[in-house]
């Protein structure tokens, strides 16, 4: 899985089981809860679309989703939030830059370009449940996926060989052709692309359906309260 990231996609890695991605060199990472992410992504596309289509790389990881966007991405997020009058609300929405790591999503297992289905069944909150474990990883990879290949290694299962709740899998899978960091969301003066929404409009969105979300659940907690009297 090392290989695959590193010589496929060119994005560094920290040394350490899980294989872990540094930020801040080739993206930067955008994390909300999984709930106000699936909300965003469908106000993004295009009518009848899925958070699945084809875009920006995005995955998850339990109950939260990352969505990467263009390195510097994360220093640009306060000052965003403040411009859009975000600011003052508490929000769930946090970035992780430049110094920061990310764990490796488990590849897809039929390449980085194809359906993120393959990276497995979501429960009702979004999480994944996939088989696999981010942590194995080495040599052992680059032995199964042969050196010359561009296709990435088997997808290690646990000692059990079930599925293993928690491990970060692809939502969207980066796109190897022509660099993964060109369908990245950045800054733009023209609104971003068809791949990839501008920053700013995803900020936007994120953090409207993040306070939707907080709102929802103050709401539902009172409700909860009641019915378990």
């Amino acid at each position: 899985m090392r290989w695959w990231y590193e010589s496929v996609l060119g994005w560094p890695t920290a040394p350490g089981t899980p294989v872990r991605l540094r930020t801040g060199v080739r993206f930067d990472v955008l994390d909300v809860p999984v709930q106000a992410g699936h909300a965003a992504l469908r106000r993004l596309g295009p009518p009848g679309a899925t958070p699945r289509r084809p875009g920006f790389p995005v995955a998850l990881r339990g109950g939260r989703m990352l969505l990467l966007v263009a390195a510097g991405g994360a220093e640009e997020l306060p000052g965003l939030l403040e411009w859009l009058e975000w600011g003052s609300l508490p929000l769930d929405l946090t970035a992780v830059g430049a110094g920061g790591l990310m764990e490796a999503p488990l590849l897809p297992a039929t390449g980085a370009a194809g359906a993120a289905g393959s990276a497995g069944a979501t429960d009702a909150t979004g999480s994944a449940d996939v088989a696999g474990s981010a942590g194995a990883a080495g040599s052992a990879d680059v032995g199964r996926a042969g050196r010359g290949s561009a296709l990435p290694p088997p997808r290690p299962r646990n000692h059990d060989g079930r599925a293993r709740r928690g491990a970060a899998v692809w939502l969207r899978p980066p796109e190897q052709e022509g660099g993964a960091e060109t369908s990245l969301p950045a800054l733009s003066a023209v609104g971003g692309t068809a791949a990839a929404p501008d920053l700013a409009r995803l900020v936007h969105t994120l953090a409207t359906e993040c306070h939707r979300f907080r709102l929802s659940s103050r709401c539902a907690s009172p409700r909860l309260a009641r019915a378990t009297r």
